[in-house]
């Protein structure tokens, strides 16, 4: 499978950032990309004022959603991008569409909110109870995640239960003292203990850190972006999944499995 992560700065205005994912989506078109992945939320972005986001929130047969399915229409590219669209408690959803062939074939919206570091995104963003989300692309089955979802193994790894081999991980990393040490260390993580594919695509602009990252099942970064707008490429051959997972077997040594039920948050012990 031929992937490809783009990366750019979205604005306030949603055409605008419309219009960057439509760029970056007939470049890889063009470029032959079985898959895309775009960052998280880039309907709108507001630097400051982040509430207004429920104010430009859309709904998924809004016209972001179907404008782009519509460029799929007619390519072989699956696209996986983030929006934020209405909910029915004032807030709104953090979800990740699917696009292929001119639908949407499949959403995920996020469970694990980025309250940490100071950021309160439940505040504006209600989490999700929904299970994880597997879609098949080009024979190859990619599980969905959504930026601060990475910091959360047992996530990764219900997903890769699933048959996932590929994950797809669009995110908006906000900078901060050794954030990007962080986001680089848990994908290569997430990579290394599921022996799989993480397409990670960062967001750039003054918030955010870009450094968007394919990594390999050995935990390799196959290719990467800095902080323009742009495109990076790798194929995930399923014959170095296979290879990796035959020679660093921890799939098939561990002895723990992990419970898929979402869980309310503050329900679980911080330890015994």
């Amino acid at each position: 499978m031929r992937i490809a992560v783009g990366q750019f700065a979205a604005s306030p205005e949603w055409k605008e950032n419309l219009g960057a994912c439509l760029d970056l989506a007939a470049e890889a078109d063009r470029g032959g990309a079985d898959l895309l992945v775009l960052p998280e939320g880039v309907l709108a972005r507001f630097t400051e004022d982040r509430h207004r986001i429920r104010e430009v929130a859309q709904p998924l047969d809004g016209p972001f959603v179907t404008e782009l399915a519509a460029a799929t229409a007619h390519s072989s590219t699956t696209i996986v991008v983030g929006i934020h669209e209405p909910s029915d408690d004032g807030r709104v959803f953090n979800t990740l569409v699917v696009l292929r062939a001119g639908e949407l074939i499949a959403r995920y919206r996020k469970i694990h909110l980025y309250d940490a570091f100071g950021d309160q995104e439940s505040a504006n963003v209600r989490p999700a109870d929904e299970p994880p989300v597997v879609v098949e692309v080009a024979g190859t089955k990619v599980g969905l995640m959504t930026c601060y979802d990475v910091r959360f193994p047992e996530l990764a790894r219900l997903l890769t239960d699933a048959g996932a081999e590929v994950l797809a991980l669009p995110a908006a990393w906000v900078r901060g003292p050794a954030k990007e040490r962080h986001w680089e260390v848990m994908i290569a993580a997430r990579a290394l203990e599921n022996t799989c594919w993480v397409a990670a695509s960062g967001e750039s602009g003054p918030r955010n850190i870009g450094n968007s990252l394919i990594v390999d099942p050995l935990g390799t970064v196959r290719a990467r972006l800095a902080t323009g707008q742009g495109l990076a490429w790798a194929e995930a051959d399923p014959g170095v999944t296979a290879a990796a997972r035959s020679t660093l077997p921890v799939l098939a040594n561990r002895r723990f499995a992990v419970d898929p039920t979402v869980r309310p948050l503050g329900t679980l012990p911080l330890g015994a």
